[in-house]
């Protein structure tokens, strides 16, 4: 079956911003800002049980996102979606001093968080974490996080949208406190998986436990083999080629089976598919 190019869906946020990544239009001037932009598969209900298991969105942020923590899937499950959600974060761009949020300092009691959501000292208990392009990180369901603003990256997740607030600076946006709460591991974040090369120009950046990402650096042509698990294919910068039509920054395409792939001198691409477990001969 031949790579689908996905949709695009612009998102207007208060935290977004008029000028976007070089491969997105501009936001006309007057128009609102956007803050994310998804890519979803034609045709498919995006966060049901039977839609794709992965979405990939680009965020741009020019000001900080809430406090918020997402469940993992037995708690999403009792709610009634079809999973909860592991996030991963690949940082494009960043100005100075931008950080973002993940985990507590120390470890706190359910009891602690509750209170320190209402009365908005949990800004200051999180371990806010200087940013720099090329940064990632791979959070799993209930990680306590906050996107600082001034960044432009990728994130990708298990596709479900299904985010609890627990504190927005004193906002009106609605707060999801006792679902919040609930979801919420209030402890210091702890990578998962270090990242590592497994070959010249192929970077692993997580392996599981929800989705596997990879980061390519490296140009040539040749055949994508996945394992029966779909691949998303997102390319950051550089042109290609992919079953005979074009592959460039701005687009993401979903593969499945045998895929021709021809990359330019230049290209930069993530490779994301779900669960665990690294494909080892994805292209040859």
């Amino acid at each position: 079956m031949p790579a689908i190019r996905l949709t695009t869906k612009r998102v207007e946020k208060p935290w977004g911003r008029r000028d976007l990544w070089p491969s997105f239009e501009s936001v006309p001037e007057g128009g609102n800002p956007v803050g994310e932009i998804w890519f979803e598969v034609p045709g498919a209900k995006d966060g049901s049980a039977d839609g794709p298991e992965l979405l990939i969105k680009y965020l741009f942020t020019s000001d900080r996102l809430s406090v918020q923590v997402h469940p993992d899937d037995a708690t999403a499950q009792k709610q009634g979606y079809p999973r909860g959600k592991d996030e991963a974060w690949v940082i494009l761009q960043a100005e100075p001093h931008a950080s973002i949020a993940l985990g507590t300092l120390n470890a706190m009691s359910k009891d602690e968080l509750r209170r320190a959501s209402l009365d908005g000292s949990i800004e200051s208990l999180l371990d806010w974490k200087a940013v720099k392009k090329d940064d990632s990180f791979y959070t799993t369901a209930g990680t306590i996080h906050a996107i600082g603003p001034g960044l432009t990256l990728v994130e990708i997740q298990q596709n479900v949208d299904l985010t609890y607030r627990l504190y927005d600076y004193g906002s009106d946006r609605e707060l999801h406190l006792d679902q919040g709460v609930e979801a919420a591991n209030p402890v210091p974040y702890v990578a998962v998986y270090k990242p590592h090369d497994v070959a010249p120009g192929r970077e692993i950046l997580a392996d599981g436990p929800k989705f596997v990402l990879e980061r390519w650096r490296e140009s040539g042509s040749g055949t994508l083999r996945s394992d029966g698990r779909p691949l998303w294919l997102v390319p950051l910068s550089g042109k290609g080629e992919i079953d005979g039509g074009p592959f460039e920054a701005g687009g993401v395409w979903l593969a499945q089976g045998e895929t021709a792939l021809t990359l330019d001198e230049g290209a930069d691409m993530l490779v994301a598919y779900p669960r665990d477990g690294v494909i080892e001969d994805i292209w040859s």
